[in-house]
């Protein structure tokens, strides 16, 4: 029976590389077609240049060098006329690689030399050393007060190095150097990666995870080539663990040429989830002016829209184009910000591992309310006395808003952005689960701002900040606070803020509808 064209299309692929990419971990292999997209950024005339010379500073499929040495080989053809020859010079001079493990080593010399010993007689080109231009050297990590001064990985997360031998040590040589410009010992035109994302830092029991690839783009940043270009997670867009100094330094990087943007990251990588999505960019070390920002959403593409990566009045990077003229008729309001009433985490001082009782033990118990399964709706009421609430007693006899300090789980769109908002009434608290939004007079106030938080104008500017699961107060901020005699409904938003059809279609594509 012959193959179905959709299973040949979908599910047979006969390069391995691409097989690799739809493995997802945080070391995610990347497709020959993104590779590609991402050389393309760069100028042709590097192409036709023997002197250009490029690095991989995290070799994982060895797919960059391979893609490199296709164009090499085609763009230096008047130059090198002899195959062999050509291929020679570009092997031995032009492409660099550092692999992340042992076995991505092997490989990327698979990749790019046809065998993974390139003194082998199957290698397309010769070397004296087993490793040739791709290294791996073992590195240890350097223990200060309980961390790696380099990565930041806690110590007691990390076996010791005996218990290591012939183990990996994710301590990567790039990041793991004072000096990684003598690696090689010598000034690269390009460098060019996917770079490992985190290393869990021994917090959560284990589930919490430090972000590392802003350590690679630093580091390439510091080897001063002509371009860097690098695909990674997008929480960086907003800050967050161990990224705000990072954020601040590349949304004021003035050398950021080029931004492809997937808020999905299923679009960029098949069958692979990355809460936030990624983003690739080109940084040109001649270049001084806005970003040329494309923002992708399936198969269709927004852009370029040259533009700053801080708008005017806005603290973070806004990855939606068609959003920019939606934010700046909102900011040119001068309206107080819901961020003002939101409260922080744990309003009341009391863990989300704290659940409460399941009766009323004293006439002065108190209701809280605790994540439960139907989170989406609200939470499990239980009790606690109120001798055992450690602060946040001024919102105790308040009518209040409870929200899901976690949005929506979803990863592709439209989603909902934020869980549903119910009524706290007086006499009641949350745990860590929740936040506050208040406090008001009246049960109609609570119901108004509910209606508000349901509709799409309201969730969509929550999305602009939000990049991850996570929904603190500060993403907020952008939303303006309105007047509660009344409930809303998107028409009037809309009608309120000059929002055009065009606008409110393309909110309808991010933000599903939210039924109280």
């Amino acid at each position: 029976m012959p193959l179905k064209p959709s299973l040949f299309t979908n599910v047979y692929k006969p390069d391995v590389i691409s097989c690799l990419a739809d493995l997802s971990n945080d070391e995610v292999f990347t497709p020959p077609s993104v590779a590609n997209k991402m050389l393309d950024m760069l100028p042709r005339e590097l192409f036709c240049d023997p002197n250009t010379k490029f690095l991989d500073p995290s070799c994982k499929s060895g797919v960059f060098l391979r893609e490199i040495a296709k164009r090499l080989i085609k763009g230096l053809e008047g130059k090198f006329p002899n195959l062999q020859e050509r291929c020679d010079w570009i092997f031995h001079n032009q492409l660099y690689g550092i692999a992340i493990t042992e076995l991505t080593s092997l490989l990327s010399r698979r990749s790019v030399y046809c065998s993974k010993y390139p003194t082998s007689p199957f290698s397309v080109s010769k070397f004296n050393d087993v490793q040739g231009n791709i290294l791996y050297h073992k590195v240890r990590h350097t223990w200060e007060n309980g961390k790696c001064k380099y990565c930041g990985i806690s110590q007691n997360n990390s076996l010791n190095d005996t218990e290591r031998d012939g183990m990996e040590s994710h301590a990567y040589e790039f990041i793991h150097n004072l000096k990684p410009e003598d690696i090689f010992k010598m000034k690269f035109d390009v460098v060019i990666s996917n770079p490992p994302y985190q290393l869990s830092d021994g917090g959560g029991n284990g589930a919490s995870a430090k972000p590392i690839y802003q350590l690679f783009v630093d580091a390439a940043i510091k080897l001063n080539p002509r371009y860097v270009s690098m695909i990674t997670p997008s929480r960086w867009f907003s800050g967050g663990k161990g990224l705000d100094e990072f954020r601040d330094r590349m949304l004021h990087d003035r050398h950021i040429k080029v931004l492809h943007d997937f808020p999905d990251a299923g679009d960029c990588f098949p069958n692979v989830q990355i809460k936030g999505g990624v983003s690739y960019f080109l940084w040109d070390k001649t270049y001084a002016g806005n970003c040329a920002v494309y923002s992708h959403n399936g198969d269709k593409v927004s852009g370029p829209v040259v533009r700053p990566l801080l708008e005017k009045g806005c603290d973070t990077f806004i990855r939606y184009n068609e959003a920019i003229s939606i934010l700046h008729k909102v900011l040119d309001k001068h309206e107080p910000s819901m961020e003002d009433i939101v409260s922080v985490r744990m309003p009341f001082g009391l863990p989300n591992t704290y659940k409460g009782n399941p009766k009323k033990t004293s006439p002065s118990d108190v209701i809280i309310y605790v994540s439960g399964n139907d989170r989406e709706i609200r939470g499990t009421a239980a009790y606690i006395p109120l001798n055992e609430i450690p602060k946040g007693q001024d919102l105790i006899d308040k009518y209040k808003v409870y929200i899901g300090k976690a949005g929506s789980g979803s990863d592709s769109f439209p989603h909902s952005i934020l869980t549903k908002p119910f009524l706290g009434e007086k006499g009641s608290i949350c745990n860590e689960s929740y936040l506050v939004i208040g406090p008001f007079n009246t049960k109609d106030e609570c119901s108004n701002m509910m209606s508000y938080i349901s509709t799409k104008f309201f969730r969509f500017l929550v999305l602009l900040k939000k990049t991850t699961q996570n929904a603190p107060k500060s993403v907020y901020s952008l939303v303006p606070q309105q007047d509660l005699s009344h409930p809303w409904n998107d028409d009037e938003l809309y009608k309120k803020y000059g929002i055009t059809p065009e606008e409110s279609s393309f909110i309808d594509t991010l933000i599903r509808p939210m039924d109280l």
